[in-house]
């Protein structure tokens, strides 16, 4: 099983992907309550060079309480993460997908939302 969805945007340079995807992810109900520029971060803390990459963890408000309410424990595994990075020809945009990364918890109440918010980061991505 895949454990992401992915696009490439051809010719799309990081920083416009970036704003598309925020736009999409706006759009589908989605928050970016965290971003890591992972290029920068090794640059600074190990001085390695890499091509862009960059970490938005998205969190749509509704399904994430639905999701707490039903499995208390199940914010070790949120906020949804999308990556973007500079590949050739683009940026490749890829999203988690929640009902693979929710496998290990035995909560069939909790695969269904994981199947709602796969849907909407999968439609999301479609949209940047």
């Amino acid at each position: 099983m895949a454990y992401t969805y992915d696009r490439l945007l051809p010719k799309t340079g990081i920083d416009e992907a970036e704003n598309r995807v925020r736009a999409a992810l706006t759009d589908a109900g989605f928050g970016v309550l965290t971003e890591i520029d992972v290029k920068a971060t090794m640059k600074k803390k190990i001085d390695k060079d890499m091509s862009g990459y960059k970490i938005l963890g998205a969190c749509n408000p509704g399904m994430a309480w639905e999701a707490l309410g039903i499995e208390p424990r199940i914010g070790a595994m949120l906020p949804c993460n999308v990556i973007l990075r500079s590949v050739d020809g683009g940026t490749e945009v890829s999203a988690i997908d929640p009902v693979a990364s929710m496998q290990a918890v035995d909560n069939t109440e909790l695969h269904k939302v994981a199947g709602q918010v796969r849907d909407m980061l999968k439609q999301a991505v479609e949209n940047a």
